[in-house]
């Protein structure tokens, strides 16, 4: 059995997408980053779809090469063949969305990195790992890229692989058009005709728009066009025809388009049609791949590609194949799909990157708490945040290398561990609500899309609410509200959201108590992506609580058992309750593990190292007292 589904090959850059809608380029004020070039399109989105993909192309040695790199190894893709290049640098694409017809787009491509590819980054041996190999036009029009492409192709064909091209022309990339019209997809050229059909026998699948093939045809007569291609070849030739959906011809072309095999199509509303190809040819390569009828596989590709019309970003509007199959199942709501919440939530939920399935967390986001240790030590509260310093070297210590650790740090008091932290692989959540406060209140301010807009992607938003259901009307739809805006301006900046709540700070509790709450949240249209709850006797308490997340959310990322500044004694029982359930994937913990070395280290009693190894201690012997309690009911730790 060989290792790879696919492996596709060519252009990698990064997309900075123009993030306000309905203007000209020149007047973009701000921009979303994303992985871009169709071969790193797709790669991403058979992934998504549950093929064993990879990518050959090259980046360069700096921050936009080591983006690429790490996002597509977050969608699964095998990278063994991205290859750094030192001399160059990463592709970049700067486009905007300005109506449903123009997408203004720029290439900076000039001597690139992905361009360098050639036939010394093929490696035999890789490819014969793969069942397929996909390529794009592009890379065909370098005599050195061209040669990469060839030997690959050959290599697979003699390893009795299938193959298969995305012709994807852009006039602009073969030296035809100006940097300033990116957007043209179309000016014919001899020379490019006959650089493509010099390659056409290669190929078990060619896919193109009728413009496609109209330059790897050399005529503008779409019938005409595909038969000059089928005269070369004996490759499915896969004619899109945008909202007309896609044929297939697996001979003769017919009379008309009409006469190829064709699959069901979605009438969506247009939204942004870049990247919409690599999407259908994402959902094409999963039927095709698996077996499945060309009807079937059509299918697919249409869905996907009506995704990415409907969405921004390339990439990233790329459907995961749970969400196809609620898709198809559900049947559509609204041509907007983006405006489609229950769609967008299992959008967001299944392909989130990452894997948290532990969570051992060294909460040290406290503010007041540690505003009142320094007030008792008589020392400024500037001495809060190199404590947090140690709090995070001591999380680091413990940390090492392993995957499954965290943090909770705050801003205001802690930015500058919070800087340290970044890009350290510990998980990361920063808390925004004032202290205390109730009804919520926030830190971060009224306007909190621009706030949260600041914040890098691997942070996690986390609010801490004081909520019971026995709360009055006006307590509870003031929370609710508060709570409800906080989590529609996360998702909206692509951030992860971690919802804590305390209800035995306001009533007595049962064993319904946090149920009731999680099950009132998911009622307003909550869906956080973490749950912090109090640690619970119970174990009834706990299945009410799991059960009700499950039933609303079963992709929710799971529970973090919040301390209370508990003893360790009430702690290790409190974790043996909860590792029982796997939907508890762990702790955030903080002053049972800070509160006696704060005040040492405040009061001028120990140095740095001693609070740092104090700390340490503790938070390792949590560490060990959860992964004992969840190797006990059979869990990952």
């Amino acid at each position: 059995m060989m290792a790879l589904d696919v492996i596709t090959i060519g252009r990698s850059s990064v997309d900075l997408y123009g993030a306000q809608i309905g203007g000209r380029l020149e007047d973009m004020a701000s921009f979303n980053k994303y992985i871009g070039g169709s071969p790193t399109n797709m790669a991403a989105g058979t992934a998504r779809l549950g093929l064993k993909s990879a990518l050959i192309t090259r980046v360069g040695d700096e921050h936009m090469g080591r983006f690429i790199r790490e996002q597509l190894a977050a969608e699964g893709v095998d990278v063994r063949g991205v290859i750094t290049d030192p001399q160059r640098l990463t592709a970049l694409v700067i486009l905007g969305i300005r109506n449903q017809e123009q997408f203004p787009l720029i290439f900076y491509r000039e001597n690139c990195a992905d361009m360098a590819l050639c036939e010394d980054d093929i490696d035999p041996a890789f490819i014969a790992e793969s069942r397929c190999v996909t390529v794009t036009g592009t890379h065909l029009s370098h005599p050195r890229t061209r040669a990469a492409v060839l030997k690959a192709l050959n290599l697979a064909r003699g390893n009795g692989a299938q193959t298969a091209l995305d012709i994807d022309y852009r006039p602009n990339l073969w030296g035809l058009a100006g940097h300033g019209d990116g957007e043209n997809r179309f000016i014919a050229s001899d020379a490019v005709t006959k650089e493509l059909q010099s390659t056409l026998h290669l190929f078990d699948m060619i896919v193109g728009t009728e413009e496609e093939f109209h330059i790897a045809g050399g005529t503008t007569d779409t019938l005409a066009a595909l038969r000059a291609v089928r005269a070369l070849t004996k490759a499915v030739l896969v004619c899109k025809r945008g909202p007309m959906g896609a044929s297939a011809f697996t001979g003769a072309i017919g009379q008309n388009l009409d006469d190829g095999i064709s699959g069901p199509g979605f009438p969506v509303e247009v939204f942004n049609v870049l990247g919409a190809g690599d999407g259908f040819m994402s959902g094409l390569l999963k039927g095709w791949l698996t077996g499945q009828d060309w009807q079937t596989s059509l299918k697919y590709a249409n869905a996907c590609g009506a995704f990415a019309v409907s969405r921004h970003g390339c990439a990233p509007a790329y459907p995961s194949w749970e969400e196809l199959q609620f898709f198809f199942k559900r049947g559509m709501i609204t041509p907007a799909l983006r405006h489609d919440g229950d769609l967008e939530q299992i959008h967001w939920s299944t392909n989130r990157t990452g894997d948290w399935p532990d969570m051992r967390v060294f909460a040290f986001d406290h503010r007041m708490q540690l505003e009142d240790m320094a007030d008792e030590a008589g020392v400024s509260h500037d001495r809060i945040g190199a404590f947090k310093k140690l709090c995070l070297q001591a999380t680091r210590k413990v940390a090492g290398d392993k995957p499954g650790y965290g943090i909770l740090c705050d801003e205001r008091l802690g930015r500058d561990a919070l800087y340290d932290a970044a890009g350290s692989g510990l998980w990361i959540g920063r808390p925004v609500e004032y202290p205390g406060s109730r009804p919520l209140n926030l830190e971060i301010g009224p306007d909190l899309g621009s706030k949260l807009s600041e914040w890098p992607l691997e942070h996690v938003v986390k609010v801490l609410c004081f909520y019971h259901p026995d709360d009055s009307d006006e307590m509870k739809s003031r929370q609710e509200e508060t709570i409800l805006r906080l989590a529609d301006a996360a998702r909206a900046n692509r951030l992860e959201f971690l919802l804590e709540v305390i209800p035995s700070k306001v009533a007595p509790c049962d064993d319904h108590t946090a149920a009731a709450i999680i099950a009132r949240f998911y009622q307003i249209g909550v869906y956080p992506d973490w749950w912090k709850l109090e640690p619970m006797k119970s174990d009834a308490a706990w299945h009410h609580a799991c059960d009700m997340i499950t039933r609303h959310d079963p992709h929710c990322r799971g529970i973090v058992v919040l301390g209370l500044d508990s003893t360790e004694d009430l702690l290790i029982d409190s974790f043996a309750t909860a590792a029982r359930h796997p939907l508890v994937r762990g702790f955030a913990v903080g002053r049972t593990i800070f509160g006696a070395t704060a005040r040492a280290w405040l009061a001028g009693k120990i140095d740095d190292a001693t609070a740092i190894n104090d700390m340490a201690e503790k938070y390792q012997k949590l560490c060990i007292v959860w992964d004992t309690a969840r190797q006990k009911i059979g869990g990952t730790a």
